[in-house]
């Protein structure tokens, strides 16, 4: 596997960890920023996927523009379309006020990811 692609995949375990953490490990859940560090998780795997392909992509937050990138490359990456799709606000509005994220769609946002994850990794393990 190419370094930068593993720094990416690195930077998105910190985020996989940092989501569950801020869920589960304090005194008082914190779904809106668990779900921020689940989005973030998601986009690095795939960003780590096309690097290890040489694939130049946009600076974005958009899921699905990774996605379609992917799918490019790899056309099972379609599978994971509905997935990426959960998460895609996630990047940006759980960051301001006016969006109240509940615990429950912090778990599932926190699943998706790992869901996510696995199926990128499964393409390069």
């Amino acid at each position: 596997m190419r370094a930068l692609a593993k720094e990416w995949w690195n930077k998105a375990e910190d985020d996989l960890y940092s989501a569950g953490l801020l869920l589960r490990a304090g005194e008082i859940p914190m779904p809106g920023n668990s779900c921020f560090h689940s989005q973030q998780c998601a986009e690095k795997y795939l960003k780590g996927f096309l690097t290890e392909y040489e694939v130049d992509f946009p600076r974005t937050h958009q899921l699905m523009v990774l996605v379609e990138l992917c799918t490019a490359i790899d056309p099972s990456f379609g599978e994971i379309s509905r997935l990426a799709r959960r998460l895609e606000g996630y990047a940006v509005s759980v960051r301001y006020p006016g969006v109240a994220i509940g615990v429950d769609a912090a778990e599932k946002a926190l699943q998706t990811a790992s869901n996510i994850r696995d199926f990128v990794r499964s393409k390069l393990d």
